[in-house]
Parts: C-alpha cells; sequence; structure tokens
C-alpha cells in the first residue's frame, strides 16, 4: 500500500537536500511503521513514489505487479528472511538495498545480492538520498553544506510498532519478535528496551520484556 499523506512534517532546513527522484519508484519491504513513516519523510520532498509491503508474501505480489526502480529490504520480516527476497530481485537485475537494525547481518545481505546494507537507525540524510541516487542512475546528490538530523519517531508510528511486540512477545517466534524489537529500540534510542530484547531467550526474559514493553505503550497518550 502507498505510503499515508499524513504523519509529523519534516524540517523546513530539508529543502537544501531536495534533489529530485521524481518518477522514481521505491519499494520499502519493511515491518516497523516508525522506520517506514522515517523514509516516508526522508523521501517526501524528492518526489519519489514510495509502496510498502510488510511482508516477504506482499513484495512478491507488488513484484509481480510492477518493477520498482529500487527495493528496499528490511532484513527481519514476520514470514521470513529479507535474503531470500534480496536474492530473487538481484537475479533479476534490480537494485537492491539492505537494511537492518543488526549491523551482523551485513555480510548475509551482500553474499545474498544487496548492492549495499544500511544500518537502523540511519545515521544521515543526506547520505542515505546520495545512496539511492547511485543506485538508481549511478549519481548522488551536489553536496549541501549542511546536515539534517533524521526525523523522530512519530508517537503514533511506535505506538502500533510496541502493540505490535507486545501482542508476539510470549508466542513462538521468539527470534523474530526480539529482533523487531531491538532494532525498533535502536531506532529510537530506548536502551533499556534494547537490553531486555538481548535478554529475552528465556521465560523469563520474555516476561520482562513483556511487561516492559506495557509499559511502554501505557507512557504513549491514547490516540484520540
Amino acid at each position: 500500500m502507498p505510503f499515508p499523506p499524513d504523519g509529523p512534517g519534516f524540517p523546513a532546513a530539508n529543502a537544501a537536500l531536495s534533489l529530485s527522484l521524481r518518477g522514481v519508484t521505491v519499494l520499502v519491504v519493511e515491518d516497523s511503521r516508525v522506520t517506514c513513516d522515517a523514509l516516508r519523510l526522508i523521501f517526501q520532498r524528492t518526489g519519489a513514489r514510495l509502496r510498502r509491503a510488510g511482508t516477504l508474501a506482499t513484495a512478491r505480489r507488488h513484484l509481480d505487479a510492477c518493477r520498482p526502480d529500487v527495493l528496499i529490504v528490511d532484513l527481519g520480516l514476520p514470514d521470513g528472511r529479507g535474503e531470500a527476497l534480496i536474492a530473487l530481485a538481484a537475479a533479476d537485475g534490480l537494485p537492491v538495498l539492505a537494511l537492518s537494525g543488526d549491523p551482523d547481518g551485513r555480510a548475509a545481505a551482500m553474499d545474498a545480492g544487496a548492492i549495499a546494507f544500511v544500518e537502523k537507525p540511519i545515521p544521515s540524510v543526506a547520505g542515505f538520498l546520495r545512496l539511492i541516487r547511485q543506485l538508481v542512475a549511478g549519481v548522488g546528490p551536489e553536496p549541501t553544506g549542511q546536515e539534517i538530523a533524521p526525523p523522530a519517531a512519530d508517537p503514533l508510528a511506535l505506538r502500533d510498532d510496541l502493540a505490535f511486540a507486545a501482542a508476539l512477545v510470549l508466542g513462538p517466534d521468539t527470534d523474530y519478535v526480539t529482533g523487531f524489537v531491538r532494532s525498533l529500540a535502536r531506532a529510537t534510542g530506548d536502551r533499556d528496551l534494547e537490553a531486555a530484547a538481548l535478554e529475552a531467550g528465556s521465560d523469563t526474559g520474555r516476561a520482562a520484556l513483556s511487561a516492559l514493553l506495557t509499559a511502554r505503550l501505557s507512557a504513549i497518550s491514547p490516540v484520540g
């Protein structure tokens, strides 16, 4: 589905980085609303058309229907690993950028065929856009002499991600949900949440993570 048009605006100073990606279609395969919202804000001034898939299955349906100019793939997804999709797309000649909160995923992503790897949270807007331009057209943006920090997490997107994790944390797929939480914690600078996810290998650890997710949800003001 397309990215929603609402959400917090990106800093006006980002106009300095408004290089054109008009006519470029980017398919983002990502399960986190926080990350997707950040990417939407980064791309919104470039003229690029963004599409989102939250699972491998949805991404494959997108790719069967149309061919994006560049594919951005998270490595940890609800129905499998992103490396499988990277290999499929790379074999078809599609430029792929791998995205992950786990720096240890770099080697596997590159081995699968990704042209580049970006660790979450995205450290530099200008650098990220330069990389996209290089993937699409072989050129980067002109230097602006100004760097803009990535956007802060939208509270509504954060609430959705926390609720998603809280619903899964006591289920059977511990590796996926703890990886999701670690990535979310890194993206939002929540060191306590990241530490809890790292300790969630036991029943006691998962219970503690569940309690912390519930507390984080309670700390966000209800919608409306």
